[in-house]
């Protein structure tokens, strides 16, 4: 075992952290197991408490910024003290969040996409962070077959991010969300400059938002527009995905030419479909229309608007994005 990260509050000589993941390969709604290793230094030293977190980066929607953002925490170890010389192994089993954003889809990486585990060892009530791990959240069942019927149908992907705010109408837990973005497919690109996809899960199932990011004429401007889909996890079996989405596309932009002439935002909700403890399988659930225009549409938070609650301090973006530009090296030591 090479301890990558001595504990910067001590210099040389002090304590050394690392944390070993037994498969970074995780889905929503699941564990990340591993262990915390330590290596005492020099001298004994009193360790007051071991912290795991989930970092991701988040765009602060009107202010050109980005912030680290800190949205699962869980305590591994409290005090205890670490000789000098000795090795403590510390196992841990991390619940992923059903609405962590996702990292990879359709057999690769999102682009844009930056998030780790991040290890904090308390000495002294400061928090030494001692270690920072890539974490691989694929999509879960029915997540997958959203984003693969999309791309059958044309869209393109161009890429994803986190962004800081809210979708009305849905149970989000986090003051952000994901956008995965597409191109247009040929079929829309007369009338829709991107597309962006957004999921936000619970236990049962999810929320599929979809936006339109549609193109003005000679006299009108461009407009977004957002469907709401309800989806659950037990129907990730329904052998039509890909006939399901489009009718999702379509009846959005067909119902909003109708009601509005081609103005004005409009919110659609659909029908039921979709995964529940490892058992797939259609249900036969009809679509329904909208109850009613509620628009799921992004409010912005900004920096004093409730960012705070689960980020942390700016420096982190630098830390995870210097973390995943120097990881072959760092791998190259061991």
């Amino acid at each position: 075992m090479v301890f990558k990260r001595v504990l910067s509050m001590f210099g040389v000589g002090g304590p050394t952290v690392d944390t070993v993941l037994a498969n970074p390969e995780v889905r929503p709604g699941t564990f990340l197991e591993g262990h915390v290793e330590l290596a005492g230094g020099e001298v004994d030293v009193d360790i007051e408490e071991i912290v795991l977190a989930l970092v991701s980066r988040v765009e602060l929607d009107g202010h050109d910024a980005e912030v680290g953002a800190e949205f699962a925490r869980i305590p591994v170890a409290g005090s205890f003290r670490l000789a000098a010389g000795e090795r403590h192994s510390i196992p841990f089993r991390f619940p992923i969040p059903w609405q962590t954003p996702l990292t990879e889809a359709g057999g690769g990486s999102l682009p844009g996409m930056v998030l780790g585990l991040r290890t904090d060892v308390v000495v002294d009530r400061a928090a030494d962070k001692g270690d920072l791990d890539r974490v691989l959240v694929h999509p879960l069942p029915v997540q997958d077959r959203v984003l693969e019927a999309l791309h059958r149908l044309g869209f393109v992907l161009k890429g994803a991010d986190v962004e800081a705010g809210h979708l009305a109408g849905t149970a989000q837990e986090f003051p952000f969300f994901q956008e995965i973005e597409f191109h247009p497919s040929p079929r829309y690109a007369h009338e829709v400059n991107e597309v962006e996809v957004s999921f936000v899960a619970d236990p049962h199932g999810m929320d599929v938002i979809i936006e339109f990011d549609r193109r003005g004429g000679m006299f009108t401007e461009g407009q977004d527009l957002y469907g709401r889909f309800r989806v659950e996890h037990a129907e990730a079996g329904y052998d039509d995905w890909t006939a399901k989405v489009d009718s999702w596309v379509a009846g959005a932009l067909e119902r909003h030419r109708a009601l509005f002439g081609g103005h004005g935002h409009y919110g659609y909700e659909g029908g039921h479909y979709g995964y529940e403890g490892g058992h797939p399988g259609y249900h036969g659930h009809d679509d329904h229309g909208g109850s009613g225009l509620g628009t799921a549409a992004a409010v912005g938070l900004g920096v004093a608007g409730g960012v705070v609650a689960g980020m942390v301090a700016a420096e982190v973006v630098d830390e995870i994005g210097d973390f995943f530009e120097g990881e072959e090296d760092e791998g190259d030591e061991e």
